[in-house]
């Protein structure tokens, strides 16, 4: 795909400074060529304005002097996201229903949907209008799904599941499965039936092979605008808020309550029935084991507070020769009160 820079300034509000010309990528500004675009949004690349070859760069008021064309952004990461999202290449090629979908008759599609071959669409399910379904996705009876969403292959909703409008469900995710409750008993380990649902909002992004669980009884929530990553597993009767990032490989055990605006780093392990205060912000590999009040930045496990977490890991290297020094103390203070007992 091709497109002119004054097209792309426009149709994202940038002021375009230097020759219009064409451009069919974009590139970092190492690697761009003459025909892509690249941007600068972390200073510490800043000496590569110099040397890129490529036919523009995004960059902030201050910067676009530094290069022979410049489109001006007040945010040059975000709009490098818009113009990738103009040269992106769209995933899939069907379109309309395809014959080889199972579609129960009392299930309700809406108008402009896409559904693959080897989809499965239960009793009663809904499926809103614009929204597409890869092959091998499986939508459980009474299930909710909005409009203008994208269901990568072999997602799965299980039965009374809801999703709102806008979201992207990438390949591998598990929506209602049940969650983990067993009780150990004299007759062995019982079962606890999980009669609950899921329920998540609007403009949500899951990432692959993530799982939330269905609740014990009521459900299990993400807000609208949460962002969650690949691997990662919410137990049951976990509240969610809105506009969260969650990274890879985070487990939140069930009944955990979590704000508004809260970031999790990767492989973060919550217990369960906690309280996560909103714009609290973990670190990575941080187990968390007791509330957190909101606006907290922790790390660590046990998680604590980040100026403790930032001393501990500057006092961490240091501990090997710290115990060696230790146990020379000691055996000098041992040989000290040797003497002193010897004198009395």
């Amino acid at each position: 795909m091709v497109r002119r820079l004054s097209e792309i300034a426009g149709l994202l509000g940038l002021e375009l400074r230097g020759e219009d010309r064409e451009v069919s990528g974009v590139n970092t500004l190492e690697a761009a060529g003459p025909d892509e675009i690249s941007f600068l949004a972390n200073p510490r690349y800043m000496g590569q304005l110099s040397t890129t070859r490529a036919g523009a760069v995004i960059v902030a008021a201050e910067h676009a002097q530094d290069v022979a064309v410049a489109l001006v952004s007040a945010n040059p990461y975000f709009d490098f996201g818009r113009t990738l999202a103009l040269f992106a290449r769209k995933q899939g090629s069907f379109e309309g229903v395809s014959e080889q979908a199972v579609v129960h008759p009392e299930a309700v599609v809406g108008e402009g949907c896409t559904v693959y071959p080897h989809v499965y669409i239960g009793p009663r399910a809904r499926i809103g209008a614009g929204t597409v379904l890869f092959p091998g996705c499986y939508i459980g009876e009474d299930c909710v799904v909005g409009g203008g969403c994208t269901l990568y292959p072999n997602v799965v909703l299980m039965a009374g599941v809801e999703i709102g409008d806008d979201c992207i469900l990438h390949a591998g995710v598990v929506l209602g499965a049940d969650g983990f409750g067993f009780a150990r008993t004299e007759f062995g380990i019982q079962k606890i039936p999980q009669v609950g649902t899921v329920r998540i909002g609007s403009d949500v992004e899951i990432g692959a092979n993530t799982t939330i669980d269905r609740s014990v009884l009521g459900v299990t929530t993400v807000g609208d605008g949460t962002k969650i990553d690949n691997l990662v597993m919410l137990g049951h009767n976990v509240e969610m808020g809105r506009n969260c990032l969650i990274v890879s490989q985070v487990g939140i055990s069930g009944s955990t309550k979590v704000g508004d605006d809260v970031t999790m780093a990767g492989q973060v392990g919550v217990a369960g029935h906690l309280s996560i205060g909103s714009g609290v912000t973990i670190g990575p590999k941080s187990g968390v084991a007791k509330d957190i009040p909101a606006g907290e930045t922790v790390g660590g496990a046990p998680a604590v507070d980040k100026s403790t977490y930032m001393r501990t890991l500057t006092v961490m290297p240091k501990l090997p020769d710290m115990y060696k020094r230790l146990g020379k103390l000691e055996k000098e203070l041992a040989e000290l009160k040797k003497s002193l007992s010897e004198e009395q």
